[in-house]
């Protein structure tokens, strides 16, 4: 029993860093055709309008909730132990910290991992089980610069905009519930924001949304061009891209967090 479970998570090991190689290769068999984004740029903006407008209403939909949240276990903390009057100047400039951080990157990363990765890992795959991808093969266009290289590189350039919005709305969103709640006014709350900014806030989450876009969107060109078994394939590669690329999200966000 012993040795079963010891082969077992041999096995896992080994699939996984293999898994890992087979990225390795993918990313370097994009960056190839970086140089011909220009040239390419119709299938490029395909993308971007896929991943950027196309999502924005969600996006925009989750950031004003998550700033409302955040405000709403702020102010709730320091109410619990009468502290609000102290902490009103600080208020704003500590949910604007916490936003431009970790929740409106992280959390806009999640929501294009479902809607954007997902989506990738289930239109590759489609192709690669109907053998579409073979058919790009035999005509000497290559699936990396046909398939891959325009969505990573649509990923990378609209998750910082994306995550601009999310930030924006969620700040309104902030100060409507402190406004309604606990009678904040705009000066104060916009005053405590401007006090205690600091731009290498907006550049690690900028930086965080970057390579949040990339992974997630490499995760599901990777996981399409290894999709087998049909039409089950096909659901179970659209499950496997959104588990895979939000674990990697939260892992990513900690790393950031304990090297910078």
């Amino acid at each position: 029993m012993l040795m079963g479970l010891v082969r077992k998570i041999g096995r896992m090991v080994i699939h996984a860093v293999a898994e890992v190689g087979q990225i390795v290769q993918l990313v370097a068999a994009t960056a190839r055709y970086l140089p011909r984004v220009v040239r390419d740029r119709y299938l490029v903006f395909e993308q971007m309008k896929l991943v950027g407008s196309d999502s924005l209403p969600l996006v925009l939909l989750v950031g004003s909730f998550t700033g409302a949240i955040a405000a709403l276990q702020a102010t709730n903390l320091f109410a619990k132990f009468n502290l609000i009057a102290i902490a009103r100047p600080f208020i704003g400039g500590s949910i604007a910290t916490v936003v431009f951080t970790e929740l409106t990157p992280v959390l806009t990363a999640l929501v294009i991992a479902g809607r954007v990765g997902g989506a990738i890992a289930a239109q590759i795959g489609t192709m690669q089980v109907s053998e579409q991808v073979d058919a790009l093969e035999m005509m000497a266009i290559d699936k990396n610069r046909y398939l891959a290289m325009p969505r990573i590189i649509a990923a990378i350039t609209m998750m910082p905009v994306l995550t601009v919005f999310s930030n924006v709305v969620a700040l309104v969103g902030a100060f409507l519930l402190t406004s309604v709640k606990f009678d904040f006014s705009a000066p104060v709350f916009f005053q405590s924001i401007q006090q205690f900014f600091q731009t290498s806030e907006i550049l690690t989450g900028m930086a965080k949304s970057l390579v949040f876009g990339g992974f997630t969107t490499l995760i599901g060109v990777h996981v399409g061009f290894h999709t087998t078994g049909g039409a089950e394939g096909v659901g179970a590669s659209t499950v496997r891209a959104f588990t895979i690329s939000a674990a990697g999200i939260l892992v990513i966000d900690a790393l950031f967090g304990v090297l910078f």
